[in-house]
């Protein structure tokens, strides 16, 4: 996910060099989501991790 939010930014800086501005705002827009959505998961899947959930228990 964090890929295609790299691809979309340097789309919307190519895009923004080149002048076109409402493909450039529209790429970065979704570049912005796909962050936001990669962090919020990030930080799911760390704290999930640090408490230990889906470890295997020894017996």
């Amino acid at each position: 996910m964090l890929k295609w939010a790299v691809i979309f930014a340097v789309i919307s800086l190519v895009a923004g060099l080149l002048g076109f501005t409402g493909i450039a705002a529209g790429a970065a827009g979704i570049a912005k989501v796909l962050f936001v959505v990669f962090l919020v998961l990030f930080i799911v899947v760390v704290g999930l991790a640090l408490l230990g959930i889906g470890a295997a228990k020894k017996l």
